[in-house]
């Protein structure tokens, strides 16, 4: 009897850019762009936790950070870029409107395969997983490049009229920049086992970033973070993401590893302990990266894989919430 066809997450790679910038510095560049608002002393640490995050070079673009973690995956799997069957961009951050980002990924690593862009906010890898897994189980694809290229340090920039837009601007002063990819593989042994998803759409007006071509019916601000709302439209739906783990038998205690989404180092606690995880089965990276959006789950991994706390055949779940709102699961075993 033949086996059923499975994928797995061959490679996973970050591209990490080395400058720095501290909460600090972000303060006091705010204050010097916005001379009419008051910025209080350390209140990124204080509200977040945040301590510093890294910052592409003047010039930057998502594809490049992409297209340099795609590269690096693809060598430390040995392969060229003809290997790749499907290639999909799923980030926040984006080259152009039209077209998909993913050709200017494409065109930068050589990769002359199909493409197209996955965007669903900060759960954009993860529903490429999905989708990734899909295909390939269905025999549409052999390997599949998700790569990822997030510039949310720009949002930094954008002015700020009074202290009401800059407590709504508060937390993409957090956002950093990073380029990810994880490289998926048809198999014969099983690596993502299952993936869920849900959605609390009526709370899309709690984050939102205006569409730039809208010009001047675009809404004031241009960037609008209500952090309390947002958080209250992810109400319920840790559990509901879950179900792809009890589905299986398993229980969270079972896990040897979690990535979750990281926007805080206090709502990472709080999500923590709704899914009743213990926090040694996670790997903190806000404070020292920032909310990197859609490069956080994978950079995680590449974190948990460099220092030893990932190996095969561990069972691992990729955990993420997004604006939206969204909500979504994917339970995966390591074999690489």
């Amino acid at each position: 009897m033949t086996k059923p066809r499975c994928s797995t997450i061959r490679r996973v790679a970050v591209h990490v850019p080395a400058d720095r910038q501290t909460g600090t510095e972000i303060e006091d560049e705010v204050r010097s762009r916005n001379p009419g608002v008051r910025v209080m002393p350390g209140i990124l640490r204080q509200m977040y936790g945040f301590e510093e995050r890294r910052v592409a070079p003047p010039g930057s673009w998502p594809s490049d950070l992409a297209a340099a973690a795609g590269r690096r995956a693809l060598d430390q799997a040995g392969l060229a870029p003809d290997a790749v069957d499907l290639l999909i961009f799923a980030s926040v951050s984006e080259d152009v409107e039209e077209p998909a980002t993913a050709h200017v990924v494409a065109h930068k690593l050589g990769v002359t395969a199909p493409v197209f862009d996955v965007q669903n906010a900060c759960n954009g890898v993860l529903n490429a997983l999905e989708i990734a897994d899909a295909l390939i189980r269905a025999g549409r694809y052999t390997r599949v490049l998700v790569a990822t290229g997030e510039l949310g340090s720009r949002l930094s920039a954008l002015p700020v009229r009074d202290r009401g837009e800059l407590a709504l601007l508060l937390p993409a002063l957090t956002l950093g920049d990073l380029g990810a990819a994880l490289l998926v593989e048809a198999s014969d042994r099983p690596g993502i086992r299952a993936a869920v998803f849900c959605a609390n759409s009526s709370s899309w007006p709690a984050a939102t970033v205006a569409n730039p071509y809208l010009g001047p019916s675009a809404p004031a601000p241009a960037v609008r973070l209500d952090s309390a709302a947002l958080a209250a439209s992810f109400a319920g739906l840790e559990a509901r993401a879950f179900e792809a783990l009890h589905a299986t038998g398993r229980k969270p205690g079972d896990l040897d590893l979690v990535c979750v989404h990281q926007p805080s180092v206090a709502f990472t606690h709080t999500i923590l302990h709704a899914l009743g995880v213990p926090e040694d089965k996670v790997v903190p990276v806000f404070t020292a990266y920032g909310n990197v959006a859609t490069a956080g789950l994978p950079l995680q991994l590449a974190q948990a894989e460099r220092r030893g706390r990932l190996r095969p055949g561990d069972l691992v779940a990729l955990f993420g919430l997004a604006s939206g709102a969204s909500g979504g699961l994917v339970l995966l075993e390591w074999n690489p």
